[in-house]
């Protein structure tokens, strides 16, 4: 087969033609550039892992002869949703969260794991098993806070032959690439019709990192935006469906490099979300946070940019959503969320434009009160310009109370387009 499975923690690699492979990343976003590298990709020469040498390809979009097909708006239908949605032109199930030593409430680690779907449009009318019509990506990365280092390592395939699957009927995703990454939801009764039980299970050594985790749900799903309908840009087509899962209760397993395996336990959330559009046009990046509080409460928010020094202002689209302890939520509207940045930090690896700065410190004002969100580690950007051509941020962070400083909850920030424009 003209291709194997790529395994690497921020370095360079080589698939089985010798040529040189990938560096880390999490979401594909430069994903066109996938879809151009698979249209030339016969079935003939067809192998059932992605080639890496595909993925650096130059940024091409191929629609389908027909157009991509609008995703139409409707009520979100559980169990069924927890599945994938293989019509939809982009999916995936992000999981992150903190871990400490069980026992103990003080995060020595951060998470993350990414499960990514693209469908391809490029497989139309072709029988055969082997063509590519839908790609599965995953990236995991942790944060160790003593160590003062983010490990990290990505997974690609094409679906199929068992080797990488997203399941319809429920949350069963996986990408096996000699050990085996997955995700798997099966229902709680015991707790209730709306409560989950997830497995995370993922093995890099390249990374020197093993996690197995249990995440039990102790809320019921939040659904992002009008009933989960989040727009994401001006235009009405700019939307996904989204939802959440916060406030997941962890307990497991973790191992670094060839130590012993040790037991940890923590907090997670989990985001499902698909879509068919792109980013308009005049986005160049965007700013995401989700956040569990100590007290039960949850806060998203999230906003896209424009290019700084736009006459209209920076911010293109900004929402998000609160949820109190006591169960009450309410979804915020684009013009009433607010990130000022007060901190930066400046990346030793170097953008297409020079030096890449992050703000790692943010006042973030929200219809639910104020507050400053602080990374835990600055550096805990991930390169993946060999793969998915850009550069972005995303890591462990804490929230803190804007008047009085105190710590009041944790979990993950993303900012994307800082040293170049991505896609969704």
């Amino acid at each position: 087969m003209p291709g194997e499975w790529i395994e690497v923690e921020g370095r360079r690699a080589a698939d089985s033609s010798g040529e040189a492979a990938v560096s880390a990343g999490r979401l594909p976003t430069r994903r066109d550039s996938l879809a151009r590298a698979l249209a030339g990709f016969s079935a003939a020469a067809a192998a059932w892992v992605l080639p890496a040498r595909l993925l650096a390809q130059p940024v091409a979009e191929r629609p389908s002869a027909a157009g991509p097909p609008a995703l139409q708006r409707r009520p979100l239908q559980f169990p069924r949703d927890f599945g994938a949605h293989p019509q939809a032109r982009t999916e995936w199930w992000y999981v992150t969260g903190w871990l400490a030593p069980a026992g103990s409430t003080a995060p020595s680690h951060g998470f993350q794991l990414t499960f990514f779907r693209r469908r391809t449009d490029l497989a139309e009318g072709n029988s055969s098993a082997f063509a590519a019509r839908q790609l599965l990506l995953a990236h995991a990365a942790l944060t160790d806070l003593a160590g003062r280092r983010l490990r990290h390592d990505q997974r690609v395939a094409r679906s199929g032959f068992g080797l990488a699957e997203a399941s319809a009927q429920d949350t069963q995703v996986h990408v096996h690439a000699g050990s085996r990454w997955e995700l798997g939801r099966s229902p709680d009764a015991e707790a209730g019709s709306d409560r989950s039980r997830y497995r995370l299970q993922l093995a890099s050594p390249a990374a020197g990192m093993r996690l197995d985790l249990q995440l039990q749900s102790t809320q019921p799903l939040l659904l992002q935006g009008e009933a989960g309908w989040s727009r994401k840009g001006p235009r009405p087509e700019q939307a996904s469906f989204y939802y959440s899962q916060p406030q997941l209760a962890v307990s497991g397993q973790m191992q670094l490099d060839s130590g012993e395996s040790r037991a940890v336990q923590g907090r997670a959330w989990l985001d499902h979300e698909w879509s068919e559009a792109l980013l308009d046009a005049e986005a160049v990046g965007w700013d995401w946070l989700g956040i569990n509080l100590f007290d039960g409460s949850v806060l998203t928010a999230f906003r896209l940019r424009r290019r700084e020094g736009h006459p209209a202002g920076v911010a293109l689209w900004a929402g998000g959503s609160w949820r109190s302890a006591g169960g009450s939520s309410r979804s915020f509207a684009p013009g009433a969320v607010n990130f000022i940045a007060l901190k930066s930090w400046t990346s030793p690896r170097q953008g297409r434009s020079g030096p890449v700065r992050y703000p790692v410190h943010w006042r973030i004002e929200t219809p639910a009160g104020n507050f400053l969100l602080q990374a835990l580690l600055d550096d805990q950007e991930i390169d993946g310009r060999a793969s998915t051509g850009t550069l972005y941020w995303e890591g462990l962070s804490e929230l803190l109370d804007a008047g009085s400083g105190r710590r009041i909850g944790l979990g993950y920030l993303e900012m994307t387009g800082y040293a170049d424009r991505p896609g969704v």
